[in-house]
């Protein structure tokens, strides 16, 4: 006869062998979705692309490009590619420099760059960035029919002229590239572009991602945006 504690020995092994292990090891613990970003204004707000933003109300409209920020992370320099336009029945707008602001995740809030800071920065790797991927940022309402330029920075490369202001009209549609000079180099996490109308603004989110983050995004932000367009649409009934 075995002794007792070698037949449990036995029975344990057996147990072990024959109960239900891999499944266990299998099985992929859900990955939380990340939280929508809650807006502080009266807004709309939706995705347009993995790195495109379009955030609106009943006076302005933002578009927002912001790929080369992503690709920039610790860089102290943000490009972004905008696009601007305001509503129909908004009599014409003219932007200055101080409508436009960034806050950044710690909640600090930045003024667009001047351009004497801009003719300082080392922006030439950037820009040739942006050039080779730019994504599509004319997502404008139904009335907009011409384009107009946000000439705020002269591109050394085509040698334009700057403004210190751009005019906004419901049936125009102005794109250009504005940049912030982040002390301490862009951070991961949620940043706001804030542009101020004449009597509202509009604050557009997008999130600085990680480079696990964003290949997560790319597989899942299709998705992401039918849920939240579907979100939305349920809270203006």
């Amino acid at each position: 006869m075995r002794p007792r504690n070698e037949t449990l020995k036995a029975l344990v092994i057996g147990a072990l062998l024959c109960s239900p292990i891999l499944p266990l090891f299998a099985q992929d613990t859900p990955k939380p979705k990340p939280k929508a970003p809650e807006p502080t204004v009266p807004e709309i707000f939706t995705l347009m692309g993995q790195y495109v933003r379009v955030a609106y109300n009943n006076e302005g409209y933002v578009t927002l490009g912001y790929r080369t920020a992503n690709a920039s992370i610790g860089n102290e320099w943000m490009l972004l590619d905008i696009g601007l336009t305001v509503r129909r029945g908004v009599d014409t707008l003219v932007l200055k420099r101080d409508a436009f602001s960034l806050q950044t995740p710690d909640g600090t809030t930045l003024p667009l760059a001047t351009q004497q800071e801009y003719r300082t920065g080392e922006l030439r790797g950037m820009q040739t960035l942006a050039n080779h991927s730019r994504d599509t940022i004319s997502y404008f309402p139904g009335d907009v029919a011409r384009r107009c330029a946000v000439s705020f920075f002269s591109d050394p490369d085509k040698r334009n002229l700057t403004f210190d202001q751009v005019e906004l009209n419901s049936q125009s549609g102005c794109l250009g590239r504005i940049y912030f000079r982040i002390p301490g180099g862009i951070k991961t996490g949620q940043h706001w572009l804030k542009v101020r109308f004449a009597t509202s603004e509009v604050h557009v989110p997008f999130r600085i991602l990680t480079k696990e983050e964003a290949k997560e995004f790319s597989k899942t932000w299709e998705d992401l945006k039918e849920e939240h367009d579907a979100s939305m649409k349920t809270k203006q009934r």
